[in-house]
């Protein structure tokens, strides 16, 4: 859909994609790609991360903590990125819109509130990271087109998606506010050209921009 949004909107005006999800697997990729230490490097700090968050009942390392922090901060760095673009005058459609309700990477909130980091260093960057997401909340974006999907469509469309993972998401992503935004509920299961065409309509109502 977000493609789909650029592509309808593009004569509008300047317009840009932005993910602004932690991008661990990017990361990853680009660590791997480093001489000699790039490989192991790269799979050992997607996993530590991967894995504090697959058991929240273990506090996490330090390495784990740090790993989450930097993502937060990586995270961070791409929504700066993405108000520069808005103060050029550029529309900006993004994906993974960071909130400050309910921590999680899965829910697109702070990692390590979500994670048990209970050691004097994790409850340091813990609060700081709350601040940065905070921070990023705290600008509200124009429309929220969430597309609502139960957990068991979800699964048959990304099966590499973990089935507990994906009702997490639809038990928590229904209920958040994104700071009192503009927000356009669309049930994912319907036909998708009808999906597309009530996002668009309202993304011009919400940005302004005559359809014609």
């Amino acid at each position: 859909m977000s493609e789909d949004l650029v592509t309808h909107l593009h004569n509008e005006g300047p317009i840009q994609w932005l993910y602004l999800g932690q991008s661990s697997g990017n990361i990853a990729r680009w660590i791997r790609n480093l001489p000699v230490i790039g490989p192991p490097l790269g799979r050992y700090l997607v996993s530590k991360a991967n894995r504090a968050h697959n058991k929240k009942t273990t506090a996490p390392d330090t390495a784990t903590t740090l790993v989450i922090y930097i993502l937060s901060h990586w995270r961070a760095h791409k929504f700066r990125r993405m108000l520069r673009l808005n103060r050029r005058g550029v529309l900006v459609i993004t994906d993974r819109y960071p909130q400050a309700e309910v921590p999680g990477f899965h829910f697109d909130g702070a990692g390590l509130g979500a994670v048990n980091a209970e050691s004097w260093l994790g409850r340091k960057l813990a609060v700081r990271e709350q601040r940065l997401y905070q921070w990023m909340a705290s600008y509200v974006p124009a429309l929220v087109i969430r597309l609502n999907i139960d957990a068991d469509t979800a699964h048959l469309r990304k099966p590499d998606h973990r089935l507990s993972m994906l009702c997490d998401k639809v038990a928590v992503i229904p209920g958040l506010h994104f700071n009192g935004a503009q927000i356009l509920d669309l049930d994912g299961r319907d036909p998708y050209e009808q999906v597309l065409d009530t996002a668009l309509s309202t993304a011009r109502a919400a940005i302004e921009v005559p359809s014609g």
